[in-house]
């Protein structure tokens, strides 16, 4: 059911959701460095050594960055004409769970190993991508370079979220008691252990 705006509902609405106006672009682009802040935050918190030199310093950035996405979140509902259907995404949804788990570590801290969970604000950068749709291509040349960079970072990015998540997931359920010591660590053993399948299978198929 579509809910009556008004013109401070349509207002935030054109910023947060849209990026065709100059407001929408920054709130993109500030949003952008935030969710990459938040995720530097969650890894160097999982380094022993960074914690416990700057644990009051990461404890206080994690809470500034889930104050945010949480009054984000709560604005996307606010000025969302259908808000039901937005809460009910795959977005909506990633936009929820990547904010619950702190507040379920503050609730019931033996459910600590929920915060990796918070990597998934990773993914929300997928929707900001569409951005790069609005950038004026001045030349054939450019926009020929523009459309293969846009390809790549979508690949990379997609490399990125994969190493992230798996690294996070080994992490979780295998701990220090197994070698994976920090999320920066298990991300490398992901991205060594992804290339190296990658390398055999490209030799496999030369033979």
């Amino acid at each position: 059911m579509e809910n009556k705006q008004t013109p401070i509902q349509k207002y935030l609405y054109t910023t947060i959701f849209g990026t065709h106006t100059a407001a929408g672009k920054a709130f993109d682009i500030t949003l952008i460095f935030v969710i990459f802040g938040s995720i530097v935050v969650l890894m160097l918190d999982s380094v022993s050594d960074y914690q416990q030199q700057y644990g009051t310093l990461l404890v206080t950035l994690e809470w500034s960055f889930t104050a945010f996405f949480s009054i984000e979140y709560l604005l996307r509902l606010y000025c969302s004409p259908h808000r039901l259907a937005y809460a009910k995404s795959f977005y909506g949804v990633i936009d929820l769970v990547a904010i619950l788990p702190t507040f379920l570590v503050l609730l019931f801290p033996a459910a600590s190993y929920l915060m990796a969970i918070r990597l998934l604000r990773v993914l929300r950068i997928f929707r900001i991508l569409k951005l790069v749709r609005f950038l004026q291509e001045s030349n054939f040349l450019l926009s020929a370079l523009r459309g293969s960079a846009r390809k790549i970072l979508v690949f990379f990015m997609t490399v990125l979220v994969l190493v992230t998540v798996f690294g996070s997931l080994m992490f979780a359920i295998e701990g220090p008691d197994h070698g994976f010591t920090s999320i920066p660590y298990s991300i490398y053993w992901a991205i060594v252990t992804m290339t190296t399948v990658a390398t055999v299978i490209w030799c496999l198929k030369q033979i």
